[in-house]
């Protein structure tokens, strides 16, 4: 009964390109033997229109999820299959094979491009004209985008270790926590906070690594396992975390939401309880916007944590994080509807359907714009209006 249970625990759970992993092992993301169906569409009076400015093919992201990457203008976008390219304004100005099967991209600075494999291997380019400039090897699978930063590459391995390249692919310095033996797949952005880099980890964790030498600078607990078994002491923050001027929030799945004020050490300035997620969070001047593991909806006050609205319309649609853009929230879901959320009141203010799930989180473009992808293997550059 036992093993019944984990399985489908383990199932259950899959959702936004994030699974369960034992040892080696990972599971389908979109696998799922849970007995509730996801809400139907709620109907809709549209306050606001979701246009789609250009679109383009890039191909399938097969069992991974793949993040678009925008420098200015110019978009880049990878495929399982192993395509490369970057766009302007929709159109391809370069498009190159890699010659290996990909599972995570795409991390660029505008001048170089990073994209992993499922066997460990970083592939560098020229973002000018795609031309390959060098390779390197993680510790194991590549789940999440590299982080493009300075003359660095970073990479997140799947066994949450954190490893820096230097321009020639030589390693600089490598950085592990000791993690648990049940843990996500962590396929979610890492995040770039002047000379450091913030990412979680397994057992509730959000640490602040320096750039230069992989000195873990900050630890931050964001939540702490609780629970009899390793299933129900799963606490990892898996989705990246959310950054506006000295304030810092993450949240871990079965945890919390916490929040820290980098300007005074890292202190923590509040924690909600009992609010779960894997997909992650958003950030603006008034509110913390979290989707929660149940595809619920929270309007948190930055200065508080307390609750401002919380929307479940959308209940299991296996919503992504939420893009804070303007009086709106954009968020994708499971069957490829886009949806506008009005950030006032949680209100549904529009939708738009497109080809396939979205499982990353929508991406800001210059001029109020943003940009998604989907699972089927479609870009696409949407405005509101």
């Amino acid at each position: 009964m036992r093993a019944r249970f984990a399985r489908a625990w383990r199932i259950g759970l899959a959702a936004a390109g994030v699974a369960l992993l034992s040892g080696c092992s990972w599971l389908n993301p979109f696998a799922s033997s849970s007995p509730n169906k996801m809400a139907a569409l709620p109907s809709l009076k549209a306050t606001v229109e979701a246009r789609i400015d250009w679109s383009y093919s890039i191909g399938k992201a097969g069992n991974f999820v793949f993040h678009p990457a925008a420098s200015g203008e110019a978009v880049f976008v990878a495929a399982q299959d192993g395509s490369l390219a970057r766009l302007e304004n929709g159109v391809e100005k370069w498009r190159v094979k890699t010659g290996k099967p990909l599972s995570a991209g795409v991390g660029s600075d505008g001048e170089r491009v990073a994209v992993g494999t499922r066997t460990g291997e970083v592939l560098v380019f020229s973002a000018q004209d795609g031309a390959f400039l060098w390779q390197a090897r993680a510790s194991s699978e590549i789940f999440a985008p590299p982080l493009v930063e300075g003359d660095l590459v970073f990479v997140k391995s799947g066994d949450h270790r954190l490893a820096a390249f230097e321009e020639t692919g030589k390693q600089k310095w490598t950085y592990q926590r000791p993690s648990p033996s049940l843990s996500l797949r962590d396929a979610s952005p890492m995040q770039a906070m002047e000379n450091l880099v913030l990412t979680g980890f397994p057992g509730g964790k959000l640490v602040a690594i320096s750039q230069e030498n992989g000195a873990p600078l900050w630890e931050g607990t964001v939540a702490l396992p609780r629970g009899a078994t390793e299933l129900e002491r799963v606490a990892d923050v898996s989705a990246p975390p959310a950054v506006l001027g000295a304030t810092v929030c993450a949240v871990a799945f079965q945890g919390r939401v916490t929040c820290f004020d980098f300007a005074q050490g890292g202190n923590i300035l509040w924690t909600r309880d009992n609010l779960s997620s894997y997909a992650g969070l958003a950030l603006d001047g008034r509110g913390v916007y979290v989707t929660d593991d149940m595809s619920a909806l929270h309007a948190l006050d930055l200065a508080s944590g307390g609750s401002r609205w919380k929307m479940e319309k959308l209940l299991r649609r296996k919503l992504t994080a939420p893009l804070a853009l303007g009086a709106y929230l954009v968020l994708g879901d499971a069957e490829g509807y886009l949806h506008i959320i009005d950030k006032t009141d949680g209100a549904l203010a529009g939708r738009l359907k497109v080809d396939g799930p979205i499982t990353a989180a929508p991406q800001p473009l210059p001029g109020g714009k943003f940009l998604i992808q989907t699972q089927s293997g479609r870009v696409y550059g949407v405005s509101l209006r």
